[in-house]
C-alpha cells in the first residue's frame, strides 16, 4: 500500500512548521510515528486555539 504523495507534504510540512525539524529528520520517522506527531501537534494546537476563544 502506498501512501499519498499530497498527505505525505502535508504531515511534513506541518511538523516541519510545528518542531522545526529537517525534512529528512521528518522523512526518517516510520509513518506510524509521524502520523502521530502530527495528530499530536493538531491536539495542541486544538486546544491552544480552545482557549484563546475562552
Amino acid at each position: 500500500m502506498t501512501y499519498a504523495t499530497d498527505r505525505l507534504y502535508e504531515e511534513i510540512a506541518y511538523v516541519a512548521y510545528h518542531f522545526h525539524w529537517s525534512h529528512e529528520e521528518i522523512l526518517d520517522l516510520e509513518h506510524r510515528d509521524r502520523r502521530a506527531y502530527a495528530d499530536r501537534i493538531a491536539s495542541l494546537v486544538t486546544r491552544a486555539n480552545a482557549g484563546e476563544e475562552a
